[in-house]
């Protein structure tokens, strides 16, 4: 038969086949290459612009030039870091999407191999430097993320023999608000946490973390339990703040909170706070009056949130990567205020990566300030506790 007949056409087939994968791997090769240079341009292009900005501070000597510089800062400078940092985050995303298509190859060849684990390495230290100069609002993104790690993930990983206590025997269980006893390294504890849920169905349940009074009324039952027998208290908060529902209102929202500060402010036992997310309003604060304060590195904790504080002062909730900025509500920000006592790093990427982790990461800082304040007598620890709380904001007098 001739061949360009029938069966010489099927022959040719498989080669032009061959030929299709083969040029589909150079054009991905190609198109991972540009996406690398286009990285490595943005990071020349933000160190340079970082460069030019300290020259430009520096050489800022008038007064009244520096306030001019001031005010135009957030409104230029913000927006032009938010655009670079979002294209950097699309480039790392794509170079992980081409890492994860590559291992998924059956027999990868040397180079293939070598190839892999190179751009592994450089997706590596791309993701460390973009993570290590995150700016208040990116913090406040990783805050709110749904894959953080909750309390039911910290008692899971940390705690053993957990027994909840359910109801504030007046109304009702608030789901919003976990609390129960439980062993830490052997030692009873009383854990009370916030509780967002992980799906649509489990967040309406738990009310997205925002507790209403019942549920701050048995947080407050189950610490005078733990101060009733003397076992420490730890705390877990991540919540964008006390629910502002009519129903809420009705049943003494305001009461509640004020209550739990009074209540907490005088418990002869240790209370050891940790912010894990949001800490968010009165909500968070009516059960974070402890002898420590705690927060996770990608954590925040203020008195309004970014999108309520735009919106009060510049009727724009656009503008919360201003507030964010302004309200200083990162972990960084509120160390130098000495309002908490320490950060608790997070693993590579931010908690929601790796639950384990973080959990490992935060327990020496439980055990320690555990063995710090057992130690002192309950009049000790109301003495240091009053003191802590009234040291704080002095640099405003």
């Amino acid at each position: 038969m001739s061949p360009n007949g029938k069966d010489g056409s099927k022959s040719k087939a498989p080669e032009r086949k061959g030929a299709a994968r083969l040029r589909e791997k150079r054009k991905d090769r190609v198109e991972r290459k540009k996406r690398l240079k286009e990285l490595r341009k943005l990071k020349e292009e933000k160190r340079a612009a970082r460069a030019v900005a300290v020259a430009a501070m520096a050489a800022a000597v008038a007064p009244a030039v520096e306030k001019s510089n001031e005010r135009q800062k957030p409104a230029t400078m913000q927006s032009t870091t938010g655009d670079t940092e979002k294209q950097r985050r699309k480039v790392i995303d794509a170079l992980e999407r081409d890492v994860e298509e590559l291992s998924r190859l059956s027999a990868p060849t040397g180079e293939q191999t070598a190839e892999i684990e190179r751009v592994r390495s450089e997706i590596q230290e791309l993701k460390m430097e973009f993570y290590r100069h995150l700016g208040p609002w990116q913090r406040v993104q990783l805050a709110r993320h749904p894959q953080r790690p909750y309390t039911d993930d910290f008692i899971r990983i940390l705690f053993e023999d957990f027994s909840e206590i359910h109801g504030d025997r007046n109304f009702s269980d608030d789901a919003a608000l976990i609390t129960g006893f439980a062993k830490f390294h052997g030692r009873p504890v009383m854990i009370v946490g916030s509780q967002k849920g992980r799906d649509i169905k489990q967040r309406l349940v738990r009310n997205f973390g925002q507790a209403k009074p019942e549920g701050y009324r048995k947080a407050i039952r189950a610490m005078k339990l733990a101060a009733k027998f003397g076992k420490p208290i730890l705390v877990f908060v991540d919540t964008p703040g006390a629910y502002p529902g009519v129903d809420a209102e009705e049943r003494g929202q305001a009461e509640a909170i004020a209550r739990n500060l009074l209540e907490m402010s005088r418990l002869p036992v240790p209370v050891i706070v940790t912010i894990t997310g949001e800490g968010g309003s009165g909500g968070a604060l009516a059960v974070a009056v402890g002898d420590k304060i705690f927060m996770l590195e990608n954590s925040v904790y203020s008195v309004i949130s970014p999108e309520g504080c735009a919106t009060i002062m510049w009727r724009d909730a656009g503008k919360a990567e201003v507030a964010a900025e302004a309200l200083k509500i990162t972990a960084n920000d509120l160390m130098d205020l000495k309002l908490i006592d320490g950060i608790v790093p997070e693993p590579e990427g931010g908690a929601h990566f790796n639950h384990e982790a973080t959990a490992a990461a935060l327990d020496p800082f439980l055990s320690l300030a555990l063995d710090e304040l057992t130690k002192l007598t309950p009049n000790q620890l109301l003495d240091q506790r009053y003191e802590k709380f009234r040291r704080m904001g002095q640099f405003f007098a």
